[in-house]
């Protein structure tokens, strides 16, 4: 197996000044990987130099990677130092002393001391159970709520003087959200995880987090492929089919998905791309250490922004709201 030298790895640095790896592996399998599959994308990514990995309670594969993790440093490949492991509190969680009980199932299911990033999945306790159908409603859902979600943070925020968690995070958040938030946290998230591919590139909310000291990790880096059915419409753009894509996939001699993740990188966020097929996982890491796109290739696909969500959420929806535009604070939408 190729092995990916950590020095020719891009960091991206964290407030602290901590300094992370620029391309982590998500572990989210869909509806297509189970959790063996996906955990042995793990032990092979983190054996050909990944050291950022991205997990989720909601995701039904933390103890399989666990397992996994275990192996690696048993068979010494890597030590847990040298690993940042994020995951996420689920929406059926939020509630008084929950967010303490979830972590620590992600913990022990993972077999770890602590985590390096806890997010906050998403901003509201509106649950579906993994795998529903798109059309799936709960009738508890409702409406974002600065006091319910700051009652979810503080819970976060205490995890950090405990000593579970080294940083966390928020995801799936908007620039009026932030604003109402940021300003009552006593910890400020270190990083947000939001979609970010060429043809969604949130650019007012990428720049806000930036402007923040907060790092933006992206999610769906080459459009998400193989996200679930639930999750696809007829107005959706295929990122690898952009002009600007292609033409420059053309002049490297690559895959449009490989010039997805350099624009990425080169932007300034953490994408964290899923394979479990070992040459595209190292193709994916290795690409970010060689041959950049050049300037006017990123200005070019820069304007290839349609801003076209993948992930729109509707499973999330309470009654009363008029679509999915809501859960984003949007009135419309230009996709």
């Amino acid at each position: 197996m190729e092995k990916i030298e950590q020095t020719c790895i891009p960091r991206r640095t964290l407030y602290s000044g901590e300094q992370i790896p620029a391309l982590g592996l998500g572990t989210f399998g869909s509806d297509k990987y189970d959790a063996d599959t996906v955990a042995e994308a793990v032990y092979g990514a983190a054996c050909s130099g990944y050291r950022l990995i991205d997990c989720a309670a909601v995701y039904q594969n933390e103890d399989k990677i666990g397992a996994v993790l275990n192996r690696l440093f048993t068979e010494k490949e890597v030590k847990r130092e040298e690993l940042f492991i994020t995951s996420k509190v689920w929406n059926d969680m939020h509630g008084e002393g929950k967010v303490l009980e979830a972590c620590q199932k992600s913990l022990n299911d993972l077999g770890l001391s602590y985590l390096d990033l806890y997010f906050v999945h998403w901003p509201f306790p509106n649950y579906h159970a993994p795998g529903c159908d798109g059309d799936s409603r709960n009738p508890d859902s409702r409406p974002f709520s600065v006091e319910e979600f700051m009652n979810t943070w503080r819970q976060c925020e205490q995890l950090v003087d405990k000593g579970l968690v080294r940083y966390i995070g928020m995801s799936n958040m908007t620039v009026p959200k932030l604003e109402a938030l940021l300003p009552l946290c006593r910890i400020q998230p270190a990083a947000l995880e939001m979609e970010l591919h060429p043809s969604f590139q949130q650019p007012e909310l990428f720049a806000y987090a930036k402007a923040h000291s907060i790092l933006p990790i992206g999610y769906c880096p080459i459009g998400s492929p193989s996200r679930p059915e639930r999750d696809r419409t007829t107005e959706d753009v295929a990122d690898t089919q952009l002009p600007a894509v292609v033409r420059a996939a053309q002049a490297h001699g690559v895959h449009p998905a490989v010039i997805c993740l350099k624009w990425a990188v080169q932007r300034g966020q953490v994408p964290i791309p899923f394979s479990v097929k070992e040459p595209q996982y190292i193709a994916n890491l290795r690409c970010v250490t060689e041959d950049p796109l050049t300037e006017e290739e990123m200005e070019a696909i820069r304007l290839e922004d349609k801003n076209c969500r993948l992930i729109k959420g509707q499973v999330f929806l309470w009654k009363g709201a008029k679509g999915w535009e809501d859960l984003w604070d949007m009135e419309g939408t230009l996709c």
